[in-house]
C-alpha cells in the first residue's frame, strides 16, 4: 500500500515537472518573438484618434463615468445582500 502512495507522488511531481517545463519553453518562445519586434515608430506613426488635431477624449466620458458608478453602486448592493443572507452567528 505504501508502495503505490509513493508510486503516485512521484508521478504526480514527475507530471508538475513536465508541466512546468512546458509552460517556461511557451514563455521562453514567446518572449523570443516579443524580443524580435523592432522598437522604431512605423511610417504611420502619430495620433489615430483625430486627424491633425491633439490628443482629446475618445468615446462617451459620461457614459463610462455612469458605468463606473452603477457598478459600484451594483457591488455595494450585493456585499449588502450577502451579509444580510449569510447572518452573523449567535454569541
Amino acid at each position: 500500500m505504501r508502495e503505490r502512495r509513493v508510486g503516485a507522488a512521484a508521478a504526480a511531481a514527475v507530471t508538475a515537472v513536465m508541466a512546468v517545463a512546458a509552460a517556461v519553453t511557451c514563455l521562453l518562445a514567446s518572449a523570443l518573438t516579443v524580443l524580435a519586434a523592432s522598437p522604431s515608430p512605423g511610417t504611420g506613426a502619430g495620433d489615430p484618434r483625430s486627424s491633425g488635431q491633439g490628443p482629446g477624449l475618445v468615446g462617451d466620458p459620461l457614459l463610462a463615468l455612469l458605468a463606473v458608478v452603477l457598478i459600484g453602486l451594483g457591488s455595494v448592493a450585493a456585499t449588502l445582500i450577502w451579509v444580510r443572507m449569510t447572518g452573523r452567528p449567535d454569541a
